[in-house]
């Protein structure tokens, strides 16, 4: 799989299922050592090792959503069922710290098959398989850990259904699934990468310009459909070569992420925002009229400027030029074109402020 699927896409999720395998192989090949001296140290260790592998499992489900590994609970959890094997006289037996091991794996298997579940529809078809297939598991082992709690490891229901047998057969189909799941969905995450980079501006994580001319287009077709309205914002930092001269570029640059920073904190999730080029952004805001979007841009400046970066003693004021849309606006390049009017007439007015077009 290292060399199938890793070596191939280089995707975080095809990376963290690796990790993942060996993990439970390590685990296993631990517990081989149960009935020997090594017991008392080998059986914690496999507790951990196992646990370790679902947390990376969990890690790479959370890495389809772009989204970190936490690895305070991927540490934490497996450390705290070491210590309670360790506790448990694990020189004599074999469940030592039992409760906790299966908690911990009902923990980050059903994590994983949620994160999963969280992925937008057209991910992959592979994707409800794969939930399906965790969220059993997951399943299985609350059974598991009830069955245990209530009748101990050697009571006849725990034995007869949640034994090493039927416990080695539902990880296997697991991790079949999950294996044989890991080229697409890795594919997939390559594919999303290469495509937010290519309508990603590289410095502000903001659209890139025709990203967002994309976007924009799509957005008054269905703002047309719907008959809608809204309001463009074209907004520009004022004096941006003075900051560039005085502080330096990487000063500047910085400056232009904080602006980024404030715009993504202000707008909401479904506007689009974008780096228009050099210091201009451009933002669309459907279903806002001019003068609610004038107090976007009020809120925008006034994030900005509560910005501390140590480069620049003062962050740059912006003017902002609006151009309303309606259901009846054709054409894209006259919406622009009237937002830089105003754009234009709000410097000539002697900047830092918001005029309408």
């Amino acid at each position: 799989f290292y060399f199938s699927a890793f070596r191939t896409t280089r995707s975080a999720y095809s990376g963290w299922w690796c990790v993942a395998l060996l993990l439970f192989l390590a685990g296993a090949a631990s517990f081989l050592l149960d009935g020997t001296p090594h017991q008392v140290w080998a059986n914690p260790l496999g507790n951990v090792l196992l646990i370790a592998g679902v947390a990376s499992v969990w890690a790479a489900a959370r890495s389809l959503r772009m989204l970190k590994c936490n690895v305070w609970l991927s540490v934490a959890v497996p450390g705290i069922a070491g210590i309670a094997a360790a506790l448990d006289n694990p020189g004599s037996n074999t469940w030592a710290g039992g409760a906790v091991f299966l908690g911990s794996m009902c923990l980050f298997i059903g994590l994983a098959s949620r994160e999963l579940w969280q992925l937008e529809p057209g991910y992959s078809r592979v994707r409800i398989p794969t939930a399906i297939a965790a969220g059993g598991v997951a399943v299985f082992y609350v059974g598991r850990l009830a069955i245990f709690i209530a009748e101990g490891p050697a009571g006849p229901t725990f034995v007869t259904y949640f034994g090493s047998s039927v416990t080695t057969l539902v990880t296997m189909v697991f991790l079949v699934v999950g294996s044989f799941s890991m080229a697409e969905l890795s594919t997939e995450q390559q594919t999303r990468a290469l495509q937010t980079v290519a309508r990603e501006d590289g410095l502000t994580g903001l659209l890139n310009r025709s990203a967002f001319i994309e976007l924009a287009a799509a957005e008054m077709d269905r703002c047309r459909q719907l008959d809608t309205s809204g309001t463009l914002i074209l907004a520009d930092l004022d004096h941006f070569k003075t900051v560039n001269d005085t502080f330096g570029h990487a000063a500047g640059d910085l400056a232009l992420q904080a602006f980024a920073d404030a715009c993504k904190e202000t707008v909401r999730s479904t506007d689009l925002v974008g780096r228009y080029g050099g210091e201009e952004f451009i933002l669309m805001i459907p279903g806002v009229g001019p003068r609610q979007a004038e107090t976007i841009t009020t809120e925008i400046s006034r994030r900005l400027a509560r910005y501390a970066i140590p480069e620049v003693l003062r962050m740059p004021t912006v003017s902002y030029g609006l151009s309303k849309f309606t259901a009846g606006t054709e054409d894209l390049d006259e919406l622009i074109a009237a937002a830089d009017v105003a754009l234009y007439e709000a410097k000539s007015q002697g900047r830092n402020r918001t005029v309408q077009g």
